[in-house]
């Protein structure tokens, strides 16, 4: 069981790279938030991950936090695209 988190946890750190590399480069504002909130998905899913194999349930409150942050954030730059003002 701990190399199938071991090999889940690099897994999902490769692609949150790959996630902050379309929110530094994305084409346009809309690529760059959703890019944004797919990294807070990657965050929850590491800390849900690395609670399970340390057998800590403290990190299951942290994905919790996390997850409504980000979808907090992701409603907030989603209002300001739709008011149509840009960075």
């Amino acid at each position: 069981m701990t190399a199938a988190l071991n090999v889940a946890l690099l897994l999902v750190t490769i692609s949150t790279g790959l996630c902050l590399v379309r929110l530094l480069r994305g084409p346009s504002l809309p690529d760059r938030v959703v890019a944004l909130d797919q990294i807070g998905i990657h965050i929850v899913a590491l800390a849900s991950i690395y609670g399970i194999q340390v057998g800590q349930t403290v990190f299951v409150d942290v994905a919790i936090v996390v997850a409504l942050l980000s979808f907090i954030g992701t409603i907030a730059f989603a209002r300001f695209i739709e008011q149509g003002k840009d960075l």
